[in-house]
């Protein structure tokens, strides 16, 4: 079970790096589309790897694998950071991740003809994964705005088809050789946004920088490089989970929504300004009820 410790290892440190694209996003860079095209181009660093590791050209077809992969990364997650400037942080996230193990599961089933199924008690931690995804992102009084579920839905759509092309990338060729197809995937993604957005993206690449905006740039890069390796750390998780499996993995990040909660519970106390989560008694002990059926299903994967 290395894979459940490595998926949870990931999403803890993922749940501090969505804080800070919260904070970088209300504030700083407010351009989803600048955010995303900064994160594409950073895929190059993953270029230095190639002499270092067993990269292999493992035929077009999954090369084109690889490629589609990252591709559909960047644009899930200009999509997911249009969704985390515009709503809270510990809402936002819960909804795709609610949706993201639902397309996963569906594709892996369709891509393998109908082979690929969960046993019963994976199917019910899957089930107990999702229902305190949802449950936490649940607002008493109020229903899901459209806006926010079509954002949230289109992200878990293009994030899926990320994480199950990624799969089958792994499932042919050596870890590395497969993470570095996928990030070139990504790379080009980013060029893609470049000359999409160009008059947008380059006034804030080429705008003049201040104090203030070197410590944005800190703040950026530091919170990359930790995303980075969570990253790796997910796409380690994908490689040696089972094919079936990897629906699971995308329903672990209820695990991250409970570190988000917590996380955010502290700070928007602290530093409302920068996040503002509420905080009501009733809100809370939801909260706590949905990471107790998280529990439940993490419990049931781990000693079944």
């Amino acid at each position: 079970m290395l894979w459940l410790v490595v998926t949870i290892s990931a999403y803890f440190i993922l749940a501090v790096v969505f804080l800070v694209d919260k904070y970088l996003l209300v504030g700083p860079i407010p351009s989803p589309k600048v955010y995303a095209f900064y994160i594409g181009i950073l895929q190059a660093l993953a270029l230095l790897l190639i002499p270092f590791v067993n990269f292999i050209f493992p035929g077009f077809f999954y090369v084109f694998l690889g490629l589609a992969s990252g591709f559909f990364f960047i644009i899930g997650l200009l999509w997911f950071y249009k969704g985390l400037r515009i709503f809270e942080a510990s809402r936002i996230v819960p909804a795709i991740g609610g949706l993201l193990p639902i397309f996963t599961f569906f594709l892996i089933y369709v891509f393998s003809g109908g082979k690929e199924i969960l046993g019963p008690w994976e199917f019910l931690s899957f089930l107990l994964l999702i229902s305190g995804s949802f449950i936490i992102t649940s607002k008493k009084g109020k229903k899901i705005p459209w806006e926010s579920l079509k954002i949230s839905a289109v992200a878990a759509a293009t994030l899926s088809f990320y994480m199950v092309l990624a799969k089958y990338v792994y499932m042919v060729q050596p870890f590395w050789s497969g993470f570095i197809w996928i990030r070139i995937g990504a790379l080009l993604a980013g060029i893609v946004l470049l000359f999409l957005f160009f008059k947008e993206i380059k006034e804030e690449v080429f705008k003049k920088r201040e104090a203030s905006s070197l410590k944005t740039t800190l703040i950026f890069l530091s919170n990359q490089t930790a995303g980075a390796g969570a990253n790796i750390l997910q796409n380690w998780a994908v490689a040696l989970a089972p094919l079936v499996y990897v629906s699971v993995v995308n329903a672990l990040m209820g695990t991250q929504y409970a570190f988000l909660f917590i996380f955010a519970l502290v700070i928007s106390l602290k530093f409302p300004k920068i996040l503002k989560e509420e905080v009501s008694r009733e809100v809370f002990f939801q909260k706590i009820a949905a990471i107790l059926l998280i529990g439940g299903g993490l419990a049931i994967l781990a000693f079944k």
